[in-house]
């Protein structure tokens, strides 16, 4: 990641540190940058670019800017306007755009904004491009052997032009019509589109198949896009389903890149559940290929464990789908995605999709003639947690029988038992960080007097020092232990003379407070301090 483009482009509070100025650098330098591309390759054809946007209000100034860098430079600008990110992914593979951009900050609330850079292919821009763009922005471009303190202004005609391109956003409709193998006539659907991209989008698919639709948060005002709406406020969807009785709900996020479900019977439907559905039904079909379902280090210890009962491989990559497209690229896998929704279906899309995650749902329910609840059933979800660990070497840290012989649980016998009897300790690298996750499939006792956990937390850290939490560190006072419940053990580092909060679960508890000895099962949790 560079100072200012992450793994989901150049995000933040609009006009506060990414400006109007911001966006009219990045046209300036991709209009320049594309058009002198094809003009060294000998083409006079100007560099044509294709902007989406969401509905935030800041949205528009943000495509103006860009519009306006983008004609200085002399390349025309092709608008879709409120659109979503995939659909930009689209146009710009199937229409031969020389590069797109969407203007969203995903799920985030409406006073932030973000620049997403995708390249000719539909894909997330590469890492060169980008550093070029930050040089730009930074004043210290250096780019085809020479440096650009400034970059020069077209001229007379070759002042680029401005497209309505509307007719774009209008052929993605039809290329997701297109997928539906199945006639959604007599099926009721609740869509959340989270007052955001996909608020026309979305049911004019589902309409366009036949199904009875129920439509919330489609709506938009420019400053309501995911305000208590959408994939991070599913809440709302699950009441709809629930009180209309419906067959299925989907919630996308603020661009509709990602989606997540709801069951007839109103239970959330994540990433996850999604990842093993139509993995299952791939295998089933023959079609998974490479037969691996590709995710990342967020994704749940149960996905694993339901993916090997099918004899299904899979890989797991850093956070973030475009970590996930790329090993898939690599290893031509067709599905891969992120517990948070961001599904990638490598057929037919280079990045996620939201609305297209929805309609392979739909078709495998009806493939199957069964409801969601029935076709996410044979997966259990463990309660987790996932905090980071910095560590000098993962490999070291990986390896060290230690902290694998230390880490404790007290069992419903009352004993204390390393880790690997009853469970298994799994430590996944990121860079120099090492995730610690704890796995335990078993009866486990809260201790009735002291509100403690018998669990013993490895912090890792440091070259070969390795600080194990002793057994039964404290849990706040007076906390329900009922089925889910996150609970706060703290940790001390006695290097770093800090208190880290590491969170365990405590899970199928049945009520009660924390000191009443209540039994229950501890299936994954993970416990480390922040970073530092």
């Amino acid at each position: 990641m560079g100072k200012y483009f992450g793994t989901d482009g150049f995000r933040g509070e609009a006009n506060v540190n990414l400006t109007a100025d911001h966006a009219y650098k990045i046209g300036r330098f991709l209009g320049w940058y594309y058009g002198e591309m094809k003009r060294r390759e000998g083409s006079r054809e100007p560099a044509c670019v294709v902007i989406g946007k969401d509905t935030r209000r800041s949205s528009y100034m943000f495509e103006y800017s860009l519009v306006a860098g983008l004609t200085a430079s002399g390349a025309d600008a092709y608008m879709l306007h409120v659109t979503t990110t995939p659909s930009v992914a689209y146009v710009t593979r199937v229409d031969g755009f020389d590069c797109g951009i969407m203007i969203s900050a995903s799920h985030n609330p409406y006073y932030d904004n973000g620049i997403k850079l995708i390249n000719d292919q539909g894909e997330k821009m590469d890492e060169e491009t980008i550093e070029l763009v930050e040089d730009y922005l930074d004043g210290k471009l250096v780019a085809f052997g020479q440096q650009w303190p400034e970059l020069p202004f077209a001229q007379k005609d070759k002042i680029g032009c401005t497209v309505d391109y509307v007719s774009g956003r209008n052929r993605y409709i039809g290329y997701l019509i297109s997928l539906g193998m199945y006639s959604f006539r007599g099926v009721k659907v609740g869509l959340d589109c989270a007052n955001g991209s996909s608020w026309n989008i979305a049911k004019a698919a589902f309409d366009a198949l036949g199904a009875d639709t129920y439509v919330l948060n489609a709506e938009p005002n420019g400053l309501n896009i995911n305000l208590n709406a959408g994939s991070t406020h599913i809440e709302g969807l699950q009441k709809l389903v629930v009180e209309k009785g419906l067959d299925v709900g989907f919630a996308f996020d603020g661009d509709a890149d990602r989606c997540l479900c709801v069951d007839e019977k109103g239970n959330v439907i994540s990433g996850d559940h999604i990842l093993y559905i139509y993995g299952r039904y791939m295998k089933e079909r023959g079609k998974l290929v490479t037969n691996t379902v590709v995710t990342t280090i967020m994704s749940n210890f149960g996905l694993y464990k339901a993916l090997d009962d099918l004899g299904i491989d899979y890989a797991k990559t850093k956070v973030g789908d475009k970590y996930v497209y790329e090993y898939m690229q690599q290893s031509g896998a067709r599905i891969g995605g992120e517990q948070s929704g961001h599904i990638i279906f490598s057929k037919y899309a280079s990045t996620g999709d939201g609305i297209l995650t929805s309609l392979k749902m739909m078709e495998v329910m009806l493939a199957r003639k069964k409801p969601l609840s029935e076709l996410a059933a044979p997966l259990k979800i463990y309660p987790q947690v996932l905090e980071n660990v910095r560590v000098t070497d993962k490999a070291v840290a990986q390896a060290d029988p230690d902290v694998q012989a230390k880490v404790l649980v007290e069992g419903a016998d009352g004993q204390l038992w390393p880790a690997q009897a009853v469970g298994s300790v799994d430590f996944i690298g990121v860079v120099d960080i090492a995730l610690v996750a704890l796995a335990l499939d078993g009866d486990f006792t809260v201790t009735e007097d002291r509100g403690e956990l018998q669990l013993a937390v490895a912090v890792v850290h440091g070259e070969n020092h390795y600080h194990v939490g002793a057994a039964g560190e404290r849990v706040g006072p007076g906390v329900h232990a009922e089925q889910g419940n996150v609970f706060n053990a703290v940790v001390h580092d006695d290097v770093l003379g800090i208190n880290a909060q590491s969170a365990v679960v405590l899970g199928d508890g049945r009520g009660g407070e924390a000191r009443q000895n209540v039994g229950g099962h501890i299936h994954q949790a993970a416990a480390a301090k922040d970073e530092h």
